[in-house]
């Protein structure tokens, strides 16, 4: 893995890979492996997500899986905890006590212990050391996501000494204590997230050196707008997203049947998949709108920019859900912004660092689907107007969310010279 700018080396800690729902953390390696930096992936599991593959074909790092680490015979695990105690004895014991006696370290939003984190912690910790030995020292450990993986990446930062940092999105942040995060911050050399209204919950516990937002950045050569030709058809309406609680999928359709009931043509077009998709379907048709909204169901990140660039207006009405989960910058907001469509989308997470009200787009509060309904009817009934906004869209992800900038800066937090 050598051949990087100043000879710079990050292992990137994440929950799994690839997501299709993740398509923002394959951006950011991409756009690393470009300035030369050189990674490797410390995945926590496999998603088994087939339509996600394509989008990481261009990533070099190699990418390890630690579940299927934890599957190897006992004796070859005994064998890696015992050349990872040999190589640090004290670090090993007082991470292993820190781990034990550390009940908070896993409180709030977690998929796995913390001891099974720990063994986790410890593979990180072989193939650094394995590498170190090889003269290819790892000189940055970076987590995706304030839960498990930034336990796993602390708890290896503990194990080596190699500095730490992560970058905190949503749930993640949101549904994990204040006394967790301020433990599992605590040691990082830095700590990034995506929109000012995290940055600002983060503040109490992170100082201001250490603190960074970096907005999730779009590959602006492949998310590009293209001339529309009308066909006669019904103007389109496209929303992307999972379809969980927290996107407000049901405003949505409500939203769209207030449309109907006003006399507006149009289609409406769902690409997503998850647990509320029955119930959504049934929704739909118990108001009526089968000949009007589809659910489509997921679809390859590549197919993203020409369902952009042949909708009429994109719209996403997400809302902070009981768990207290919510959006940062959806990614896909910014995508389809800089395909030149014109967004109708609620005030929530950080959408407000990304769309300004009547600038480059229509804000609607959460959970208010008069407004949002009145909102994408004033866009149905004037194509001027969505011309206009889509424009100002594509110019405020050029000024601000390139994929190039937010590489850029992560690059200069990891060490690497610009």
């Amino acid at each position: 893995m050598g051949g990087a700018r100043d000879g710079r080396r990050v292992a990137y800690v994440v929950r799994s890979w690839p997501r299709l729902t993740q398509t923002f953390i394959a951006n950011e390696v991409l756009g690393l492996e470009r300035l030369g930096l050189d990674l490797s992936i410390f995945s926590m599991s496999h998603p088994d997500e087939p339509l996600a593959a394509a989008h990481v074909d261009p990533v070099r790092a190699p990418v390890r899986y630690l579940d299927e680490a934890l599957d190897r015979p006992l004796s070859t695990q005994a064998h890696e905890h015992w050349r990872v105690l040999v190589s640090a004895p004290g670090r090993y014991l007082s991470t292993l006590r820190f781990t034990l006696l550390g009940r908070h370290l896993s409180a709030g939003y977690s998929t796995t212990s913390r001891l099974t984190c720990f063994r986790h912690a410890v593979r990180v910790a072989d193939v650094a050391r394995s590498e170190r030995a090889q003269g290819r020292r790892l000189d940055q450990i970076h987590a995706h996501f304030a839960h498990d993986p930034a336990l796993v990446g602390l708890v290896a930062h503990r194990l080596t000494g190699i500095p730490f940092s992560l970058t905190a999105h949503a749930r993640d942040l949101y549904e994990v204590p204040a006394t967790t995060l301020a433990t599992r911050t605590r040691e990082a050399s830095a700590v990034v997230t995506c929109c000012r209204a995290n940055a600002d919950y983060l503040r109490p516990l992170v100082d201001s050196r250490r603190l960074h937002l970096v907005h999730h950045g779009v590959d602006l050569e492949r998310f590009r707008p293209q001339p529309q030709v009308s066909n006669g058809d019904a103007p389109l309406l496209v929303s992307v997203g999972r379809l969980v609680e927290k996107k407000g999928f049901p405003d949505l359709l409500a939203a769209c049947a207030l449309l109907r009931d006003g006399g507006h043509r149009f289609r409406c077009r769902i690409y997503g998949e998850g647990p509320m998709r029955d119930q959504l379907v049934d929704l739909r048709d118990r108001l009526g709108l089968q000949d009007t909204v589809t659910l489509e169901g997921p679809r390859p990140h590549g197919e993203l920019v020409e369902l952009f660039q042949h909708a009429d207006v994109f719209i996403l009405t997400p809302f902070v859900a009981a768990d207290g989960d919510r959006d940062g910058v959806p990614n896909v907001l910014a995508e389809a912004m800089a395909c030149g469509v014109a967004v109708v989308v609620t005030a929530v997470g950080g959408i407000p660092d990304l769309v300004r009200h009547e600038e480059n787009g229509l804000l609607a509060p959460p959970r208010d689907v008069g407004t949002i309904a009145r909102h994408v009817a004033h866009l149905l009934d004037d194509s001027g107007r969505r011309l206009e906004l889509g424009a100002a869209a594509r110019a405020t992800v050029e000024e601000g969310f390139d994929v190039r900038v937010a590489a850029e800066q992560l690059a200069s937090l990891f060490g690497a010279g610009t």
